[in-house]
């Protein structure tokens, strides 16, 4: 009875050990299969020489990723994926996505990043065109240390990096934003003799700021908007650009990717030029403008332009700004675009008088199709300022 018992036991015990095991585990061939499939959207493909599942681990080793159009595949070495768990729907979420740092050398130039990684991945099971389970989501990107170093000596450094997507209500579309912080370029060990001498009298011997971006993306109208793109650096300023148009769907995407990969596979380069660049006349006549501007907010620079163009023709600053003032009507007026001439000029003089802001937009009354843009940069570009709204202010 004993001898029974025992052999029941081990027959159920080893039952259970077969049913925990293999067929329970996650298939990370599986789960790549269907990232790649979803990167299919942007042209994307991802091969690995070694993919291995261990609990809630997948290893990728050996990671190339090519982009449409690319000569080489960028390598990546080993990723590893924590937290990984089926949906339930034959997808996948991943906590964290963690990249190898990275450390390259070539010649003199030295390349190092750290803390390379993304976070709340989700990798639909099936992708549905025209949805957002046709992408790949994830909730933020971020990168530690990143510095370059030429000859033994940094000559630029980035604190870290941080990008952020978040889905609409309804998945109606996206929302994202992305911060570069405390980018510091050393430009002593700048080797041209006339830039050298200019940054000296600048007084410019290094550059100290951030880069931020935040915008949003609409599914049903690919409605791209751009609300931030800004440049701050001190002592410089900050330029920030934005921009708004219509008609970047998903299927826009598709085509373009598939005109790439049609102008990659012909042997003829010059022919797929020619054919690439048919087909994006005609995707472009898919979008729409919507509205756009570019800003910069004096912190100095200007002023020592002025000063610097002053001394190289033998006049102060002041001077340099007065006859600025002067020509700048002379020049403009050769647009013969009489609103925008006249614009245009009050808003220099006023800049010039007191550097605080300068701002070109272009705000139509109504959203503009490119097809019409085009047509009036090449039969009347004397239009365009009215076809866009166009205005140019300063200090305000």
């Amino acid at each position: 009875m004993m001898r029974t018992s025992h052999f029941r036991a081990l027959l159920a015990g080893a039952a259970l050990a077969t049913l925990a095991s293999p067929a329970f585990a996650l298939d990370g061939a599986d789960l790549l299969t269907k990232l790649n499939a979803t990167y299919a959207t942007s042209g994307v493909s991802i091969t690995s020489s070694n993919v291995t599942a261990d609990d809630s681990t997948v290893t990728l080793e050996g990671v190339e990723v090519k982009a449409t159009g690319a000569e080489a595949p960028f390598k990546l070495g080993t990723i590893t994926m924590d937290g990984v768990e089926e949906d339930g729907e034959g997808g996948y979420t991943i906590e964290t996505v963690s990249f190898e740092d990275i450390n390259v050398t070539e010649t003199d130039t030295t390349v190092t990043a750290q803390d390379l990684a993304i976070t709340g991945v989700v990798i639909p099971g099936t992708v549905v065109p025209g949805t957002l389970d046709s992408l790949l989501m994830y909730e933020s990107a971020s990168a530690g240390p990143v510095s370059v170093s030429s000859k033994g000596k940094e000559v630029f450094s980035m604190s870290g990096a941080e990008a952020n997507i978040t889905r609409m209500d309804g998945d109606a579309g996206l929302e994202f934003d992305a911060t570069l912080s405390d980018l510091k370029a050393d430009l002593s060990s700048v080797e041209d003799p006339k830039a050298k001498e200019t940054m000296d009298k600048l007084g410019i011997h290094s550059l100290d700021g951030k880069v931020s971006m935040s915008g949003s993306w609409e599914l049903a109208s690919g409605k791209m908007t751009v609300d931030e793109y800004a440049f701050d650096f001190k002592d410089i300023g900050r330029l920030n650009i934005t921009l708004a148009f219509s008609g970047y769907t998903l299927d826009f995407l598709k085509n373009l990717q598939e005109a790439l990969k049609t102008a990659e596979s012909n042997p003829n380069k010059e022919e797929a030029n020619a054919a690439m660049g048919m087909a994006m006349m005609g995707l472009v006549q898919q979008l729409t403008f919507n509205n756009a501007s570019i800003s910069f907010d004096d912190a100095s620079i200007t002023k020592k332009l002025l000063e610097y163009a002053g001394s190289e023709q033998g006049v102060t600053g002041e001077q340099m700004a007065q006859s600025l003032k002067g020509l700048v009507p002379i020049m403009v007026a050769q647009l013969n675009m009489p609103d925008l001439q006249n614009q245009i000029s009050a808003a220099v003089t006023t800049f010039l008088d007191d550097p605080k802001n300068l701002k070109i937009s272009a705000e139509p009354k109504e959203p503009v199709p490119f097809p019409m843009i085009m047509g009036a940069a090449m039969g009347a570009p004397q239009t365009i300022p009215q076809v866009l709204g166009v205005t140019v202010t300063a200090n305000q």
